[in-house]
């Protein structure tokens, strides 16, 4: 797949339409910097909203995918199946998120108590000295796994930690 040739091939798509960036940026609810970049191939829309422009622009998804017009017609069976993709991928993108949102309020939580212990300077000695480590130790934690999932190497840990558990 040549981003380069999908880009200018959503370009020549916009202007033949004679909508500026702008125009098709509030069409689809994203910002014309995000049009900006599909059509320099440095980015590349999510399914769902490649979806909807193909139906924008009247063409297939197939067209777009490969940068040129196609002459043959996407059936229906197929433009369906790949809508119900979009759907579950944009499900699974939900779960992702209300997850790190969670682990994300447990960190801020976890590090509220930490800092209040530590302003009162009960986290000196005995039983508040290990809620305090721990709160701080579980604050650097969630910060490091919401780290994880938000890089582009979640994939890489994520199939490091299938090898491990298969050797165990």
């Amino acid at each position: 797949m040549d981003q380069k040739k999908i880009g200018a091939f959503m370009k020549e798509l916009r202007r033949e339409k004679g909508i500026t960036q702008e125009n098709l940026a509030e069409t689809l609810g994203v910002t014309g910097r995000t049009v900006s970049r599909w059509e320099t191939g440095s980015n590349m829309p999510d399914l769902d909203l490649l979806i909807r422009i193909a139906d924008y622009y009247d063409v297939e998804i197939r067209e777009i995918l490969d940068g040129e017009r196609k002459s043959e017609k996407m059936n229906k069976e197929l433009e369906e199946t790949v809508l119900k993709v979009a759907d579950y991928s944009n499900e699974e993108k939900m779960r992702l998120i209300k997850k790190l949102h969670l682990f994300s309020w447990v960190g801020v939580v976890s590090f509220v108590v930490f800092l209040v212990l530590e302003a009162m300077g009960l986290a000196d000695s005995g039983y508040t000295e290990a809620v305090a480590s721990f709160c701080g130790g579980l604050a650097f934690g969630v910060l490091l796994i919401a780290v994880i999932y938000t890089s582009r190497y979640i994939s890489k840990f994520q199939a490091f930690k299938k090898r491990m558990l298969k050797r165990g």
